[in-house]
């Protein structure tokens, strides 16, 4: 008996089936040409012909938008225009290191505990319940303030609170996997567990923890911003969106373009990144025509 599929075309068959669901799902493009921009902003960065973003100007502290400052400047004298592309940098770095970090840990924790059950599951589960019983946010800043000020420091705080979500998820997944036909035939010719587990599980169980990633990335941007605001993630004079908030909190009312600035770009990342994972959920589930 051989298990005859050929994976090639049929991968290749739903690539083009998620592909044509997402074109036809606007608000999944518009999300992507939002997080395009801004990656693309934070690309070429160092091309552009920007201010110096670290360069003070005591002439110009606080001054309101103007051709000679676009977004305006902070409270001594920085151009907004230019900390606010080269703090996307951090801002985007933070989000996708910080969710690759929870995806490497919690991936193969919730494959081991999902396939192998009995006395493993019942130890991975029941530490994942108590990660899980800590609000996300409160936990990242108690790891950051454990871990030290520093935005590496904060991505990593970051990944370890987001990891029991993948670990539930892809026990769940694995669970509902294992139980497949094609699992018993992979068995019945006699692959082992390593070949089963990375052959014939995890392949089939990647879409829905791509859409968790993504969204999950908008949440670590907002916890990032949250840490930074807190002064736990990045250091001045490097700028991020949250370590700029955490400057402007102290001139709502005498320069409030220094908050707008930073909050219009988190608020627009994140709402691409949902949008971006509600058209991925849509388009990656078999189950959708």
């Amino acid at each position: 008996m051989t298990v005859a599929i050929d994976v090639a075309n049929v991968t290749r068959k739903s690539e083009n089936r998620a592909w044509k669901k997402m074109k036809r799902n606007k608000s999944a493009i518009a999300g992507l040409i939002i997080i395009s921009f801004f990656v693309l902003l934070a690309l070429v960065a160092p091309l552009l012909p920007l201010a110096d973003p670290y360069a003070t100007s005591w002439s110009a502290i606080r001054k309101a938008p103007s051709m000679a400052h676009w977004m305006g400047t902070d409270d001594i004298g920085r151009d907004i225009l230019s900390r606010m592309i080269w703090g996307a940098q951090a801002s985007l770095m933070a989000g996708v290191i910080s969710v690759a970090i929870a995806v490497a840990a919690g991936v193969p924790l919730g494959l081991v505990s999902g396939y192998f059950g009995g006395w493993i599951d019942q130890v991975i589960s029941r530490i994942t319940e108590a990660f899980l019983a800590m609000p996300f946010l409160i936990m990242a800043i108690a790891l950051a303030a454990f871990l030290g000020p520093s935005l590496g420091n904060a991505m990593i705080a970051i990944g370890l609170s987001a990891m029991p979500v993948f670990i539930r998820l892809t026990r769940a997944q694995v669970l509902a996997v294992k139980s497949e036909d094609y699992i018993e035939g992979a068995r019945s010719i006699g692959l082992g567990h390593h070949d089963i587990m990375l052959r014939y599980i995890l392949p089939n169980i990647v879409p829905p923890i791509i859409v968790q990633a993504t969204l999950t990335v908008a949440t670590a941007i907002i916890a990032e911003a949250s840490l930074s605001f807190l002064g736990l993630g990045q250091q001045a004079p490097a700028a991020s969106w949250g370590s700029m908030l955490n400057v402007a909190k102290n001139y709502l009312s005498q320069a409030p373009w220094m908050a707008m600035w930073p909050g219009a770009a988190i608020f627009l990342v994140v709402i691409g990144f949902n949008l971006l994972g509600d058209g991925l959920r849509d388009a990656l589930d078999p189950r959708e025509h």
